[in-house]
């Protein structure tokens, strides 16, 4: 069992039935970088929710969506290495960032200006980011420490 399976487990996130089988070409073509590893193998075990995990409240967008989404909220044109993958029902999204290093980070930037000026870092992997919400922090750590 993996740290994103067992925070999920925990916070009673629904499972898939059974792992499914989806092409993540289109995307990455689409995209122009590779999904990193954890969040492909979240995508295959657990459908799209919505959720309070720690103090945030998140919606983690299904597969089916991602596309749909990401065009339609103009992320992937307007934010070059950057896929929406869920949000915060307060007007920002939650996404993966692919930066210059090869390495890819969770951010949280607001629907209304997409400029990657307004990044904030929530993540420095798919699986950070849950680990973080699991413990208790916040999107802008108020009355939190790091």
């Amino acid at each position: 069992m993996t740290e994103i399976d067992k925070i999920l487990q925990k916070y009673n996130w629904p499972k898939n039935e059974f792992v499914r089988n989806l092409n993540f070409q289109e995307i990455e073509n689409k995209i122009e970088f590779e999904l990193p590893e954890d969040y492909k193998q979240f995508l295959l075990k657990y459908p799209g929710y919505e959720i309070q995990l720690g103090e945030e409240y998140i919606k983690l967008w299904d597969y089916d969506k991602l596309l749909e989404w990401n065009e339609g909220y103009e992320i992937i044109q307007e934010l070059r290495l950057t896929l929406g993958i869920g949000d915060n029902g307060g007007g920002e999204f939650i996404g993966l960032e692919k930066l210059i290093n090869g390495h890819t980070r969770v951010v949280l930037t607001p629907f209304i200006d997409l400029n990657i000026e307004n990044h904030i870092e929530i993540g420095s992997s798919f699986t950070d980011f849950l680990k973080r919400l699991d413990n208790g922090k916040t999107w802008f750590n108020e009355g939190k420490s790091q």
